[in-house]
């Protein structure tokens, strides 16, 4: 018998996670940013993909990210037919978190999206030191293909059980303290998504660095991991034949 949950908590999951990434944080950035830094706004992202993926990632497998969706379909530990509910439901779930989020900055005298950047990720005049579209384009492939490498390592059958939450928050983590002033780190493109379209037509134009780099990382991890690691099924046949 099947134990695949049903779609509708998959995207539940999916939203809630994705939800909480995106608010938590951007919203750190964007609320708080200037008092706890580069430092606070990376442990931001980490914890909250770390809380999430222990809440709900045993309902849907704790994506909250089209990169990772696609990289987990790509090292076939999800049909490549489920991606679409779950990009989906991510890109929702972004902008619906971003759209919460602008709710509470504009709470403040004098607060403009556009102006602040509103933790959107950018190149050239609009990376946090400037750096240029092709630095950009690799850090964001390349951090992205660790974090899938991450993922995949962490929830393969022959990986220690309960520990994946925490090296996956923790590499989310180190990821955004490498990458934050380059590009203010998206390595997901539903987080550029859900906070760009709102900070304006500078950020919308470069979206598609934030969109592309991403899911290219998390293809080339999904696609090579089992080639340079070895597969579950190995490991799986090994043990059957050694009973």
């Amino acid at each position: 018998m099947s134990t695949q949950p049903a779609v509708p908590k998959i995207v539940a999951a999916e939203f809630l996670g994705t939800f909480v990434l995106v608010f938590g944080g951007c919203g750190t950035a964007v609320l708080a940013g200037e008092h706890v830094g580069f430092a606070g706004v990376a442990l931001a992202f980490g914890l909250t993909v770390l809380v999430m993926a222990y809440a709900v990632g045993h309902i849907s497998g704790g994506h909250f990210n089209p990169a990772v969706t696609l990289g987990a379909a790509a090292g076939g530990r999800i049909a490549w037919k489920d991606t679409p509910v779950y990009i989906v439901t991510q890109v929702v779930a972004g902008v619906v978190a971003g759209a919460a989020l602008l709710l509470v900055a504009s709470g403040t005298d004098g607060f403009d999206a556009v102006k602040s950047g509103f933790a959107s990720n950018g190149y050239d005049d609009r990376s946090p030191l400037g750096y240029s579209l092709l630095a950009c384009l690799v850090i964001e492939v390349l951090l992205t293909a660790v974090f899938l490498w991450v993922i995949l390592g962490t929830t393969d059958t022959r990986a220690p059980k309960g520990f994946a939450p925490l090296a996956i928050g923790l590499a989310l983590t180190l990821i955004h303290l490498i990458s934050i002033p380059v590009t203010n780190t998206s390595v997901n493109p539903a987080r550029s998504i859900g906070v760009g379209l709102f900070a304006g037509g500078d950020a919308i134009g470069q979206l598609w660095l934030f969109i592309v780099a991403p899911v290219v990382g998390g293809l080339i991890a999904g696609f090579s991991y089992a080639l340079l690691l070895g597969s579950d099924d190995a490991a799986e046949l090994a043990e059957a034949m050694e009973a």
